[in-house]
Formats: structure tokens, sequence, C-alpha cells
């Protein structure tokens, strides 16, 4: 319990059972750190851009029930910065009541670590923690919700308020698990609640699971696994766009690899409805192989294509290679698994959405996109007919 200051009396509350859309929690000297990847398969890779993305909390929440007026936070954060660019905004830790937005916090200072692009070196300069704070909330009991930033990382050290807090009842809703790139993870996306699979998810009533891995969906065998061996009634993965922008493979290895990973994700599940998701529109490599390049103008980042698309001949991906086969492997397999299912990524964002709201770095949307692609994946993954329709 906080020392009493003025009136107000403190109560601490383990943060472990409160915790949403994590699928592994990790003892450190401050407190509790979410990973979005379990122990074992973070041994798996040497990757420290990787180590990085999957402890960003996106999708990663605290859920419970109290009569709390005040709500406070204590963390450390740990952002990731790039030499000769602009530090990057604090992250943005959200406040839901009662499935509304009812304020954001976000803790300067902490930990920053530093990258030189030109040589791949990195600089840490540890920092301290701080606290995010929610005061003056209605005193009726209330479902809370503080979605984590998907930005940066963050070590959960306590939880305080002026009333008891209890875990959420089981609401009885669908858990979907998501995988996908760094649009799915919530690049460009100015708060947590606005990534694109959490405006889905609560237009949708579903509990989200996020795997997005910025520059990392790349059909890893270990994220099949942890698919594989996470509980969820619905499984969507979105591919494509990482495999062209990092040249990572041709099409030869690309056909057996998405087999691959998806017989291990039906492993664990035989019959769990599963999408899988084409690239959405990105003009720099729908014809254009990888791998992508960034240009740094005026202290902002674009990125560009560096292949030739005469390569295709040679089995180098573009996106709109990789739609062709994506559909073609899900029709084939759909004959002996009803259960599995494909969608198009255009039907999210397309050339209408993309002349209307350009990416701003000709690979990511912006926060207005988003909520486009959240909306419209929605209306056809969970809506009437949709391969997700149905009730909780």
């Amino acid at each position: 319990m906080r020392p009493v200051t003025g009136a107000k009396t403190w109560l601490t509350t383990p943060i472990e059972p409160l915790l949403r859309g994590a699928l592994d929690l990790e003892r450190t000297a401050h407190g509790v750190l979410p990973h979005r990847l379990p122990a074992w398969a973070r041994k798996q890779f040497r990757d420290e851009y990787l180590t990085a993305v999957e402890a960003q909390p996106s999708g990663v929440r605290l859920a419970f029930r109290t009569r709390a007026t005040a709500v406070e936070l204590d963390v450390l954060p740990t952002r990731t910065a790039y030499r000769g660019l602009p530090a990057p905004p604090d992250g943005v830790y959200e406040l839901l009541v009662d499935g509304h937005p009812a304020g954001t916090a976000s803790v300067p200072g902490g930990t920053v670590h530093t990258i030189d692009l030109a040589t791949q070196s990195a600089v840490t300069q540890p920092g301290q923690p701080g606290t995010a704070r929610f005061p003056e909330l209605p005193a009726a009991v209330k479902d809370v919700e503080i979605w984590l930033p998907h930005t940066e990382i963050a070590e959960l050290i306590a939880l305080r308020t002026d009333a008891p807090v209890e875990a959420l009842p089981d609401r009885g809703r669908r858990v979907w698990l998501h995988h996908g790139s760094s649009i799915s993870h919530g690049s460009n996306a100015d708060r947590p609640t606005a990534t694109w699979p959490a405006v889905a998810s609560a237009r949708s009533g579903v509990e989200l699971v996020n795997l997005g891995l910025r520059g990392n969906a790349l059909l890893d065998p270990f994220t099949a696994r942890t698919i594989r061996d996470t509980a969820a009634d619905l499984i969507s993965l979105k591919l494509g766009i990482n495999l062209v922008n990092a040249d990572l493979m041709r099409l030869r290895g690309f056909s057996p690899a998405v087999h691959g990973f998806l017989d291990t994700i039906r492993e664990g599940h035989p019959s769990t409805p599963l999408l899988v998701v084409s690239p959405l529109l990105c003009p720099i490599h729908e014809d254009t192989p990888g791998p992508g390049a960034m240009d740094f103008d005026g202290g902002t980042v674009r990125f560009r294509a560096t292949g030739d698309p005469a390569d295709r001949a040679n089995g180098r991906l573009t996106l709109n290679v990789i739609r062709d086969e994506l559909a073609r492997i899900t029709a084939q397999r759909a004959a002996d698994d009803p259960n599995l299912h494909y969608l198009d990524g255009r039907l999210l964002y397309g050339e209408p959405d993309f002349a209307e709201l350009p990416l701003p770095d000709a690979l990511h949307p912006d926060t207005a996109a988003h909520r486009r692609i959240g909306e419209r994946f929605a209306e056809l993954a969970f809506g009437d007919g949709g391969p997700f329709a149905g009730g909780t």
C-alpha cells in the first residue's frame, strides 16, 4: 500500500493476473515484462530487432473491475531511436472505461536504445521509471482497460488505485489471434487502440492476441509453433510484405514454407477458422521485388523498392506474385479444409484508398487508414457470411 497522500489511500494490486494479450511474462529487476513470443521461441533467433519488436506490447492490456477514481501505473519504458533522426515520441498508455476512451498518458524518460543505421551498431542509455496517471474517473463500478503502448517496451512495476481491484470476469468472448507485419503491429497508428487489429476486435467483440511483429512476418517456424500452442477460437495470418521487402526467399521456397506454416498451425488447431490475408496495396512493391530501402529527407523516412521487376521470371517475390500464390495454395487446401479461407488484402486497402489515404512513408498506413482497414476487416471477416461470423 502506498502512503496516504492528502485524503487518498492507495492500494497496490498484482499486475500479472490482470494482463491480457501477452503470451509470456518475464520477471525483471523492476517488475514484469510482457512478451508476445514465449521464452522457448525467443531462444530460436538471434535478431536484436525482433527481440525488441516482440517485447513491444501491441494489443497487450491490463483489464480489471473497480470503483477507483484514480489509477497509476509505474513503468520503465524502453524506446528505440535512430541516429540522425528525430527522437521518437513517448509511447501512449490508453485508458478505456466500459469500452470507451477515457484518457491517455505517457511516461517520459526511460531507457533509450539508439541504432546507427549506417554501421548497425547500437548504444543503450539506461533511464529511470515513471508513472502513467489517470485521475478523476467516475466512482461507479466500471470495467477498466489500460492498453500498453505499441511502439515501445514497457516493464510494469506497480499498479495503484484508490479502491480495490478485481480481474474482469469471463465475458464469453471468442479469442482472435492475428499474425502479421508492422502494419498489424500498428506502425504509424497514433495510439494503441487505433491499430487496425484493435479497431477490428473492438467492433467485433472479441479478445485480441496480436502477433503482428514489425518486419518479422517471415514464416518463421517458431512463430507457427507459437500459434499452434496458443488457445484461440479464430486465427488470421496477413502474409507477404515482409517477405518482399526483406527479399528473404524466392517463389520456390515460399510455397512450401506457406504449406509448412499452415501444417504446423493445424497440428494444434485442426478445425479452427483460419483466414489467410494477402498484402494490402503497396505500390512500391506491387511488381518490384525487394529488398526495401529507407531514404532520409529532412528528418523523415520514406521507403523504396530496390529490386528489378525483370527478376520475377527468376522467382523473385513481389506482392502480386505472393497474392496469386496465396490464393492458389488456400484454394488447393480448402478442398480438404473447409475452415481455411482467403482474403485479398486489397479489399481492406486498395487503389481507391491509396488515392484518398496515401501511405505517408510509402509503406505504412496512417491512423485514418488503420481505422478503415480495421472496419473493413470487421465487416468482411466477422460480418454476416464472413469466415469469423458468429456470436460470443
